[in-house]
């Protein structure tokens, strides 16, 4: 199923844990000898053509009530829901290179419900999973609701997702899953291969998990829409300048790459997987680098020959996972394939990306053989923040309990980052209360060694994941 990734995370886990627990003093000291690095590198997908104007810099130093590291989905959603639930506090988006240069600009563009631990998998709570999927299909509405207000398109469309099945397992566990979904009042699906082959025209699957709120969006003209919220509300965003050190205090204190000083009562860390560069939330997550690719527009014919009637993006349930969208102007995109792992968060090899090319490609051949004659125009890659149960978290932190974070996302942030978003506004109001019942408030995610630990876990993983791909 789609959480195969968590058994991968769990394995990496073990595997550096074995050798962790004969070597705890090194683990200490681990990050004053390898402090991880912020990789800056500027994004290069496809939806980045779509990149706002960047603003200004900051050029002076600033005093504020809430400053945001971080100008994707979780920091302007956090900014501008902040401004909302309280206007008279003065907020400041500190941006490293442009608002969608990370993760929320370079995704896969599915919009899922639930978060990625209790995708397809109840809790010993279904209650508060369905909770969870009311809370997510309903953020999906506001985000178009958001768009429209805005006066801007970001192409959200539902026409809702689908997880495809490799196994006859896969499928009778999906059928259990649905049956029970549906008696707590949740409108899923399973469709057979047929009706799956009809909606998007390839018989490689035995059938399909179709959940109707889902989607797919243009995720940079998503950050579009939230930049320009956050800054109608009243915030202020600053481009092209990096956090490079932060002190805690009743008032913390954030150097930038510029010279220049912020001081802010509240601190809200929206940085997603380079969070642990800043000093915070190292062993919450690990780093998992993703490639996707994308081809040229399509024509009507063709697509009408390879049958993707529905729309509808896709992912698989192999245990090495692929996700498939079609945009408006006809552009097929796909993602996925082996996770990968850098030690200390550092940099991907360009030499990789002929490689990931060619592997996307050929999986891409392989649901659509049609398209043998079309080639992937462009090749990106990006981080995302996986925690080892693909359990998200949001909450506050820190001596002075004035640190609000968002981490652990593992695949759900483009819809689950300004649900996030809306979460840390209130809590930084001190209305906490009102989200009591998530789990994911507060949460403590599983512990990530740090390195060399953290490096040698993932590799095990990653041999792991090998033997036991299908």
């Amino acid at each position: 199923m789609r959480l195969s990734r968590r058994r991968f995370l769990k394995s990496a886990a073990l595997g550096g844990g074995g050798v962790l627990a004969g070597s705890a003093a090194l683990n200490a000291v681990s990050p004053l000898i390898w402090h991880e690095p912020a990789p800056l590198d500027v994004n290069t997908s496809f939806w980045a053509r779509s990149q706002a104007p960047l603003n200004p810099p900051l050029s002076h130093d600033l005093t504020v009530d809430v400053a945001v590291v971080g100008g994707g989905l979780t920091g302007l959603s956090s900014a501008y829901y902040i401004r909302r639930a309280s206007p008279e506090k003065s907020v400041a988006v500190l941006e490293a290179r442009g608002c969608g240069n990370g993760a929320s600009g370079r995704n896969g563009a599915m919009v899922l419900t639930m978060t990625a631990d209790r995708f397809m998998s109840f809790s010993a709570h279904p209650a508060v999973d369905k909770s969870i999927y009311d809370l997510t299909a309903g953020n999906i509405r506001a985000m178009a609701a958001l768009g429209a207000a805005m006066g801007l398109d970001c192409e959200l469309d539902t026409p809702g997702t689908l997880q495809v099945f490799d196994s006859v397992a896969d499928a009778s566990a999906a059928a259990a899953y649905v049956r029970q979904a549906r008696s707590l009042g949740m409108p899923v699906e399973c469709w057979d291969a047929a009706r799956l082959a009809a909606a998007i025209g390839t018989e490689a699957y035995l059938g399909g998990f179709y959940d109707p709120n889902g989607g797919h969006v243009h995720p940079m003209k998503l950050v579009r829409v939230f930049k320009l919220a956050a800054e109608s509300a009243g915030a202020s965003i600053y481009e092209s300048t990096p956090v490079e050190h932060i002190e805690e205090g009743q008032v913390n204190a954030l150097g930038t790459g510029n010279g220049h000083f912020v001081l802010a009562k509240s601190l809200v860390l929206a940085s997603n997987a380079f969070t642990p560069s800043l000093g915070f939330l190292r062993n919450s997550i690990l780093p998992i680098r993703e490639y996707v690719g994308i081809t040229r527009p399509l024509s009507a014919e063709e697509i009408g020959a390879i049958g993707w009637r529905s729309r509808a993006p896709f992912n698989d349930s192999k245990t090495e996972l692929y996700y498939f969208g079609l945009t408006r102007e006809g552009r097929i995109h796909i993602g996925g394939g082996p996770p990968e792992y850098r030690f200390d968060n550092g940099p991907a090899d360009p030499r990789d990306l002929d490689s990931k090319r060619r592997r996307l490609r050929a999986e891409l051949l392989r649901v659509f053989p049609k398209l043998a004659g079309v080639e992937l125009e462009l090749t990106w890659n990006g981080v995302i923040d996986w925690s080892l149960d693909a359990a998200p978290a949001v909450g506050r932190t820190g001596r002075f309990r004035n640190v609000f974070y968002a981490i652990g996302f593992s695949g759900h942030g483009v819809n689950l980052s300004s649900v996030f978003g809306r979460i840390i506004a209130d809590l930084e109001a001190g209305r906490e209360q009102a989200w009591s019942r998530y789990p994911f408030v507060n949460a403590h995610l599983g512990y990530v060694p740090n390195e060399p630990f953290r490096w040698i876990g993932a590799e095990a993983g990653l041999a792991w994941y090998g033997l036991t791909r299908r």
